[in-house]
């Protein structure tokens, strides 16, 4: 019995230690905390979703996804060759000229109106704390921190490991003017080295000029957060963002809901949405949305344009690599909704919003 105790005890030190790492962040106190806990959508030590949000689907439990995940994985839920991409010089891009960069997942490079933009950047080649469980697939690991230019707006939905990676965002610090992101995410942030001037922490349907023409409006996702065993501890959110000659919706990551028609009324139509479109399953319905939710959640924007993501780069579910593509493709002909698909690292200029050509078809 003395032998178990040391070692339970011996095994909650190792990690309690493991915990202290950077990676893991810090959680928010003082000031920061206290305008959290002011938000109406801060309730028992926590943000609440607008609707009520299980993690899992009515009839799943913890034990049974696990178990699909580890012995019933599906056929290709990971591509056995490399995924065909594209490699341009960003830096040498013309600022003047509007453009977009995917990066694959929910990692993106925006140009408009001159201001550069950048989302949810992943480019550490991994999507946890542990490297070796989320590796990114073979070949899609094709920009790094430093081919990008300075940086005037980073946009950070949330701060779970696919989206707020430690080493990305630690290296981008000097090249970032301005960051914006949900109440508390910031206090990651600072433990890393941003200073308070680079922060906008904003709630729910907020506010912010970022520059004249350029305003943000933020909005709401159904999803969570956390990095470390307590969830949402800090806010997700999704971005309205109007420039002087465009209005693109950011959409993060969100289960289905009443939000995206009310953000559609409130300030659409948009030229362009881009919206989570991958890493989905029965089991959590709630926080991540089915492809052909994802069209639905475009036309409720009022979207003149859908860009799918938060797909070809992990996998976090158990579906193929390419169901995300066939599906939300298969969905946006039947609703008549004009799709965007380009590969890793193409750019995609004003203009030239070509039809997807499927390169996803011939990987194996």
């Amino acid at each position: 019995m003395i032998i178990f105790l040391l070692i339970v005890i011996g095994f909650i030190a190792v990690v309690y230690l493991y915990m202290q790492q950077p990676i893991f962040g810090k959680a928010a106190t003082g000031a920061r905390l206290a305008r959290m806990q002011q938000s109406p959508h801060y309730k028992n030590g926590q943000f609440q979703n607008q609707s009520p949000t299980p993690a899992l689907t009515e009839g799943y439990s913890y034990t049974g996804v696990i178990k699909k995940f580890l012995f019933e994985r599906k056929e290709q839920s990971k591509p056995e060759e490399n995924v065909p991409t594209q490699k341009q010089e960003l830096k040498q891009i013309d600022p003047a000229e509007n453009v977009l960069v995917w990066f694959g997942h929910s990692s993106y490079y925006l140009q408009l109106d001159g201001k550069r933009i950048l989302v949810d950047p992943v480019l550490s080649g991994h999507a946890s704390p542990l490297k070796f469980t989320t590796p990114s697939f073979k070949g899609t690991d094709v920009y790094t921190v430093d081919d990008l230019p300075p940086i005037d707006y980073l946009f950070l939905s949330h701060d779970h490991y696919d989206h707020l990676d430690y080493e990305t965002i630690v290296k981008l610090q000097p090249k970032v003017k301005k960051v914006i992101t949900g109440l508390g995410v910031g206090a990651h942030l600072e433990h890393w080295g941003y200073s308070p001037a680079q922060l906008v922490e904003k709630d729910w349907y907020e506010e912010e000029t970022l520059d004249p023409g350029f305003v943000v409006h933020t909005a709401p996702a159904r999803h969570f957060s956390g990095r470390r065993f307590k969830r949402n501890e800090t806010l997700w959110l999704s971005f309205v963002l109007i420039t002087p000659t465009r209005r693109i919706y950011l959409g993060g990551d969100s289960g289905y809901d009443t939000h995206f028609k009310t953000i559609g009324d409130k300030f659409g139509p948009f030229d362009l949405v881009i919206l989570e479109n991958g890493q989905y399953d029965p089991a959590w319905k709630y926080i991540h949305m089915m492809p052909e939710e994802t069209v639905q959640a475009a036309i409720d924007l009022k979207a003149k344009r859908l860009l799918p993501v938060h797909w070809s780069k992990f996998a976090l579910a158990n579906h193929s690599w390419r169901e995300p593509a066939i599906r939300v493709q298969q969905e946006a002909d039947r609703r008549h909704m004009p799709l965007l698909l380009p590969m890793i690292g193409e750019v995609v200029k004003q203009g030239k919003l070509n039809a997807p050509v499927g390169w996803w078809e011939a990987v194996q």
